[in-house]
């Protein structure tokens, strides 16, 4: 049975007086939406809810959409502002995210902050023009941001997407729906291709080799087997419960192929 302790639970108003509780205490806890912290059994000191901090919004800005750290999973499946803007991709990358119940409560801060190995909705954001605004770090690409291997502590207030993307996709490869995903992949077409491949099942990376390759060359039927040898050797694939470093290589090229074709880089 999992058990949560906690000692001190607290609702700053503020995110300075939650960055001060954050740095006073070495054992004080963000804690999002709590949907990850209840899957295994912890002891917390001080909990820190932002939830009257104001994070909670998703705003269209003149060319770009801010998306608060308290916004939830479910609010950006159902966002007509982020499906007019990317095609529904943003949409499709958390929508078979376990159940509805976890995706009403898990957060976009605590998804992107913690840099969660399976996350779908990471490795979306990361072939789109992301930054992250942290309330002391400032704002920073979401590139850097994800290669960082300790972060300092800090809060992360939002994530600003730059508007207008619409020759994007996501794929993703699940033993069953609502499991985590086995591999997933995200093209994006703006006009140079970016490809992000997460659940390897390290965190989201990008493909920078595959990338250049396509760049330079573009995409036919006849190199198809040149970019699958690229991606296969620059991504590092792991294995776990859900699959084998093998079996998520030979997934790669499938999802890879369904995307290039959805975004128009091959054709059909």
């Amino acid at each position: 049975m999992n058990l949560i302790t906690i000692k001190n639970y607290i609702f700053p108003s503020t995110l300075e007086e939650a960055y001060g509780h954050l740095i006073s205490n070495k054992n004080a806890t963000l804690i999002g939406g709590g949907a990850f912290i209840r899957m295994g059994s912890k002891n917390i000191s001080t909990a820190i809810d932002l939830s009257k901090c104001g994070l909670n919004s998703i705003n269209e800005l003149k060319e770009s959409i801010e998306i608060g750290a308290m916004v939830t999973l479910g609010e950006i499946e159902a966002s007509p502002i982020l499906n007019k803007n990317f095609n529904n991709m943003l949409s499709n990358s958390v929508k078979e995210i376990v159940g509805v119940q976890l995706r009403n409560i898990a957060t976009v801060g605590a998804t992107v902050y913690s840099k969660y190995g399976f996350s779908d909705f990471n490795t979306a954001l990361m072939v789109l023009d992301t930054k992250v605004k942290l309330y002391k770090g400032g704002i920073i690409p979401l590139e850097a941001f994800m290669a960082e291997k300790v972060a300092s502590k800090d809060i992360l207030q939002s994530i600003i997407i730059k508007s207008k993307y619409k020759n994007v996709s996501f794929k993703s490869m699940r033993n069953s729906r609502g499991d985590y995903a086995i591999l997933n992949i995200a093209v994006s077409k703006n006009p140079t291709i970016k490809i992000a491949v997460g659940a390897r099942p390290g965190r989201a990376v990008l493909a920078y080799n595959t990338m250049e390759y396509i760049s330079n060359y573009g995409v036919n039927n006849k190199n198809l087997k040149d970019i699958y040898d690229i991606i296969s050797n620059e991504i590092v694939f792991g294995s776990n419960s859900r699959g084998s470093s093998q079996y998520r290589q030979a997934i790669c090229k499938v999802l890879l192929k369904k995307a290039l074709l959805e975004v128009g880089y091959l054709e059909a």
